[in-house]
């Protein structure tokens, strides 16, 4: 276990997301995401007088983002199996806002402006996050070992400073583009 040993603890939820890239024939690229929640009791939903048997799915959705090479969302397919309430399942078409728009810098807001709150299914909203981040790693994983290597200017800009790792003064940037280091700073002492 990666872990410390945890305190003596009961499980009160169970939230399972599968997230898969794959190349398509056409050229384009197929991002899914499948989301399952489960409780390990017996769950009685608000407006509902019969609990939810422990261990049944509480959703049950899928979500399929087709881009193009330069990421860009060709289309968006949802499926809602099981959701807690009927009407939910009236949330998928507002993905559709998304169609046409490209997973780069910026997409999360993007995703949140347009479908926070009311205007759409939290959870559906919430996997097109890490959808994006899923759709870059498997497109550039694709790309040959010259592709990418050779970096555009304005690509190593954006990745700068962009997590940990490529952070000015890390070892990572200092090794694959030198240009843009900055010597580590000393820890500010507290006093």
């Amino acid at each position: 276990m990666p872990l410390p040993q945890a305190a003596a603890r009961r499980q009160a939820h169970h939230r399972v997301i599968d997230m898969q890239a794959y190349a398509r024939e056409d050229g384009l690229y197929d991002v899914e995401a499948h989301l399952v929640d489960t409780k390990p009791f017996p769950f009685v939903r608000i407006g509902t007088e019969h609990p939810w048997p422990a261990g049944q799915a509480l959703h049950d959705l899928w979500v399929r983002l087709t881009v193009d090479n330069n990421h860009v969302v060709m289309a968006i397919d949802v499926a809602s199996d099981i959701t807690p309430y009927g009407i939910c399942k009236q949330a998928e078409s507002t993905l559709q806002v998304l169609v046409g728009e490209r997973i780069a810098g910026g997409w999360s807001a993007k995703v949140k402006e347009r479908l926070r709150g009311a205007a759409s299914c939290t959870h559906l909203m919430e996997m097109l996050i890490p959808l994006a981040t899923t759709a870059l790693q498997g497109i550039r994983g694709l790309k040959s070992l010259d592709e990418r290597v050779d970096v555009p200017p304005e690509a190593i800009e954006r990745k700068i400073d962009s997590c940990y790792a490529y952070g000015r003064e890390r070892e990572v940037v200092r090794m694959v583009w030198p240009q843009h280091a900055r010597p580590a700073q000393a820890p500010r002492s507290g006093s």
